[in-house]
C-alpha cells in the first residue's frame, strides 16, 4: 500500500500551474544570478562600478574597442571572496578607436566621442613584459555591451546581475522580519484575546498609520543611511498584514475540537500553538509571504529612486533607473527601462508563485 505525503501532493497540484512554475523557475535562476553574480557579469569589480566615461549612454549592443593598460596590482582575491564581493581590477581600459604599432611603440587613437580622437603613443615595455607580438592578442580587447552603458559609462548588464542581490536580499530579510512580527503577535492575539487582543490591534493600527517613507526617514536620521535601515523600515511595515492573517487564522481555529482536545489533554499553550495551530495555516502564511516578497522588492526601488535607499556605487535596480531616467526623453530610454522590465518580471514571479501556493494548498480547489 502506498504511503500517502501531504508534501508530495502538495507539489503535485502545484506542478499543473504553469503560471507558478514559471515563478518559480525565475525565482530559481534569479537566486543563482545573486549567487554566481560576480562569476557571470562581464563587469567584475566590486559594485560593477568600472566608468569608461567616454562611452557614456551607449545603446544596447555597443562593441568598444579597448587598450588594457597596467596599472598598480592587487593580490588576486580568494574564489569566496570574489564570489561575494568581486576582484579589483589591474587594468585601466583606455578605449580607443584604432592602433598601430611601430618598433617598440604602440599608437593608439584614444576615443573621445564619435567625431573625436586623440592620438596617445605608449612603449610596448610599458604595456606587457611579453613579446611584441603577443601585444594585440593580450592588451587589445572589443568588449560588447549587451544591454548598453550608463550615464558614467558602466555595464548595464553587469550591473542588472548585481543588483539582484539587492533585491533579493531586501525581500529576504523583510519577509523574515515580517513573519517574525506577523505570526508572534498574530498567535498571541488571536489566541489569547481580551486585554492582549485589544493591545495587539491598537499597535497594529498605530503602525499602520505610519507610511514607510516617514518611517525611512526616521531610521535615516538616527542611524544612517544603508542595507540595515532598509530591511527593518520594509520589514516594520510588511507585518501587519501577516498578523491581521495570523490572528484570524487562529481565532477560527481554536474553537475546533482537535484544539479543545490539546486543551483537555493538558498541553500548554506555546505547544498548541506551534504543533497544532500554526502548522494548519502555513498554507495561507506562505502565500501572504510570496506577495510581501514582491512588495519588499517595489519598496526597495521606490526608496533608491528617491535617494534614501541603497547608496551608490552599489548597484540598486532602483537606483539604476533614478541615474538614467533623463534618458527615457531623449535618445536612449532603455538605460531606465531595462532596470523596470527585471523589477517587473521579479515580482510578478512572485505573485504568480504566491497564486500557485494558494491554489495548491486550497484542498477545496481543483486543479
Amino acid at each position: 500500500m502506498q504511503q500517502f505525503s501531504f508534501s508530495k501532493e502538495i507539489w503535485n497540484r502545484f506542478k499543473k500551474n504553469k503560471g507558478g512554475l514559471f515563478g518559480l523557475m525565475v525565482i530559481a535562476i534569479a537566486i543563482l544570478v545573486a549567487i554566481f553574480g560576480y562569476l557571470i557579469a562581464p563587469d567584475a569589480t566590486p559594485n560593477a562600478d568600472l566608468q569608461t566615461v567616454e562611452i557614456q549612454a551607449k545603446k544596447p549592443g555597443y562593441v568598444q574597442l579597448f587598450l588594457k593598460i597596467p596599472q598598480e596590482k592587487h593580490p588576486s582575491p580568494g574564489c569566496f571572496t570574489k564570489l561575494l564581493s568581486g576582484s579589483i581590477n589591474n587594468f585601466q581600459y583606455l578605449p580607443i578607436s584604432s592602433f598601430s604599432i611601430k618598433g617598440d611603440s604602440l599608437s593608439a587613437n584614444k576615443y573621445v566621442d564619435e567625431d573625436t580622437s586623440v592620438l596617445q603613443v605608449y612603449s610596448i615595455n610599458q604595456l606587457t613584459n611579453a613579446h611584441p607580438d603577443q601585444l594585440e592578442k593580450e592588451n587589445i580587447v572589443t568588449k560588447k555591451y549587451w544591454l548598453g552603458t550608463d550615464k558614467f559609462g558602466r555595464d548595464i548588464l553587469s550591473r542588472l546581475i548585481i543588483g539582484t542581490r539587492v533585491s533579493l536580499a531586501v525581500g529576504f530579510i523583510a519577509v523574515l522580519i515580517s513573519l517574525l512580527l506577523g505570526i508572534t503577535l498574530g498567535a498571541i492575539a488571536g489566541y489569547y484575546r481580551g486585554w492582549i487582543d485589544a493591545v495587539v490591534l491598537w499597535f497594529i493600527n498605530i503602525t499602520w498609520s505610519i507610511p514607510t517613507l516617514l518611517l525611512v526617514f526616521a531610521l535615516t536620521l538616527a542611524f544612517g543611511k544603508g542595507f540595515l535601515q532598509i530591511f527593518i523600515a520594509v520589514g516594520l511595515t510588511l507585518w501587519i498584514n501577516v498578523a491581521r492573517l495570523v490572528r484570524g487564522q487562529v481565532i477560527a481555529l481554536k474553537e475546533l475540537e482537535y484544539v479543545q482536545a490539546a486543551k483537555a489533554l493538558g498541553l500548554k499553550d506555546r505547544g498548541i500553538i506551534l504543533r497544532h495551530i500554526l502548522p494548519n495555516i502555513l498554507g495561507p502564511i506562505m502565500v501572504i509571504a510570496a506577495g510581501n516578497f514582491a512588495t519588499a522588492i517595489i519598496i526597495e526601488a521606490g526608496l533608491s529612486f528617491l535617494g534614501i535607499g541603497i547608496q551608490p556605487p552599489q548597484p540598486s535596480w532602483g537606483l539604476m533607473i533614478k541615474e538614467n531616467y533623463n534618458f527615457i526623453i531623449t535618445h536612449n530610454p532603455m538605460l531606465a527601462l531595462i532596470p523596470g522590465f527585471a523589477i517587473m518580471l521579479l515580482v510578478l514571479a512572485f505573485n504568480l508563485l504566491g497564486n500557485g501556493l494558494r491554489d495548491a494548498l486550497d484542498v477545496k480547489s481543483e486543479i
